[in-house]
């Protein structure tokens, strides 16, 4: 059972997806009231969240320990590899299987699902955990004077602390900076997240195989500035197909869409050239989603000057799209949130709790996001000597019967994500609670003390003199 605070106060949710629902549940877990304002109807949700999402381990073992390992394993699978293969021609470089020790430490697994079976299960989880979420909720202006928020609406709501958990575009980050910051980073390239069904695949003789391997497997492809990352999902039989390509070609249109109304076609001549495997999957595919992948420079603040409002998931550290990590940096820093607040006993210590949060997180995810950028470059490496070693140092590899990621660049590349998977995100809090909460809370105690003591001391002399 999750530690109490003393004081329970109001936070204000903006943005009710995977990073806000999150923050509900973990806040609830801990006895605190939570309101989430997402500004989406429930049946906009339901055509946006489309696509596959992969969890690595630290963030399934999150939400294991949150008490949502069954309803997961129901809609999930359990990756247990990943196979390597050239973009352009389809070549196999080589497979890797996930080591079941460091899957052990890490207390999690590699799971792949649908997002709109993650977003479903964080939803019910945080309604039955007592928070209220408010769908049609748009937030126009918020503020940490008195901390409020309005809605289109006019209506005007009132909390202790407002969390912005509404992406990219977030209305509260524009409010702590002064400045859409993302918005003004420039694209590198766009990312389409689509699915394909999966009784299609398998009545096709050269797709079926990707049903067939004898672990469940990751697919992916590198390419001259392109990428392509695919893999089952549980629940509903699909096959989930990402796709990086370079900006967009004359006459196609480059804005982030997550509805419906992408042609299928445009996706296609965004391809390149490619293995026929990949453009026969684009022609069975679903309509997809397209969102810009940017390098946003990092967010210098994320608490506001009052010390009542805070960013955090990709709000305060944007990932590029499609990113292993993107869902799981959003619910660690609601678990790393919950922890700090679990310990709160007087409003004087809000303030100082958001920036702990900042402090404890901001390091952590700027080495994610470094992670991640590098790891899109080498899954995009452009043509060229370092390709070229890259791709002959896996086939390598594989001639010796090696795991592709058994040494050089590409060792570097799994080592750095063995470390992010074992971080464990509520230990992070409670060491800082334990280095700097308690210390902090005793030497305020201790003023407290000594100013109670002068003041007895005072009255003693008055009354003496008396």
């Amino acid at each position: 059972m999750s530690e109490k605070p003393e004081l329970t106060i109001k936070f204000l949710v903006v943005g009710g997806g995977i990073a806000g629902l999150a923050c509900a549940i973990a806040l609830r877990r801990v006895g605190h009231r939570v309101v989430v304002l997402e500004q989406h109807s429930d049946a906009d949700i339901l055509e946006m969240s489309h696509g596959g999402i992969r969890l690595p381990p630290n963030v399934s073992k999150i939400l294991f320990h949150w008490g949502l390992e069954r309803a997961l394993r129901k809609v999930s699978i359990t990756s247990r590899a990943m196979q390597v293969e050239i973009y352009e021609t389809g070549e196999f470089i080589g497979t890797h299987q996930w080591e079941e020790e460091v899957l052990r430490e890490t207390g999690g697994e590699f799971l792949f699902l649908h997002h709109i079976s993650l977003r479903k299960i964080l939803y019910e989880a945080a309604i039955a955990a007592g928070a209220e979420v408010r769908a049609d909720a748009t937030v126009v202006s918020v503020s940490g004077d008195g901390p409020h928020v309005t809605l289109t609406t006019g209506e005007i709501l009132l909390g202790d602390v407002i969390i912005g958990a509404d992406g990219r575009s977030s209305v509260v980050q524009r409010a702590i900076a002064g400045e859409d910051v993302p918005d003004a980073a420039p694209y590198q390239c766009l990312f389409y997240n689509t699915t394909i069904p999966g009784a299609l695949m398998r009545a096709d003789p050269q797709l079926a195989p990707f049903f067939k391997q004898p672990v469940e497997t990751m697919f992916v492809w590198l390419g001259n500035n392109r990428s392509a990352v695919a893999f089952r999902m549980g629940g509903k039989d699909e096959f989930a197909l990402h796709l990086w390509v370079p900006p967009t070609q004359r006459g196609l249109s480059d804005d982030d869409c997550w509805r419906g109304s992408l042609d299928l076609t445009e996706m296609r001549r965004q391809l390149g050239e490619c293995e026929p495997r990949l453009l026969k999957m684009t022609k069975l595919a679903a309509t997809p989603a397209r969102v810009q992948v940017k390098m946003v420079p990092p967010i210098e603040d994320w608490v506001d000057e009052h010390g009542r409002m805070v960013i955090l998931g990709e709000a305060a550290h944007p990932l590029p799209a499609g990113s292993l990590q993107g869902g799981a940096m959003a619910v660690e820093d609601a678990a790393v949130f919950a922890k700090l607040f679990s310990h709160l006993r007087d409003r004087d210590q809000i303030s100082t709790f958001l920036h702990a949060f900042q402090d404890l997180r901001e390091d952590r995810c700027a080495s994610v996001v470094h992670t991640e950028q590098c790891n899109l470059y080498f899954q995009m490496m452009p043509t060229g000597p370092q390709q070229e070693q890259r791709d002959q140092e896996m086939r390598a590899k594989t001639a010796q019967g090696e795991s592709v990621f058994g040494g050089g660049e590409a060792s570097e590349q799994w080592e750095q994500l063995k470390e992010l998977c074992g971080y464990d995100a509520e230990d992070e809090a409670d060491d800082w609670w334990v280095k700097w909460g308690l210390l902090r809370e005793r030497a305020k105690q201790r003023s407290l003390d000594m100013e109670a003591e002068m003041n007895i001391a005072r009255l003693s002399s008055l009354r003496v003199r008396a």
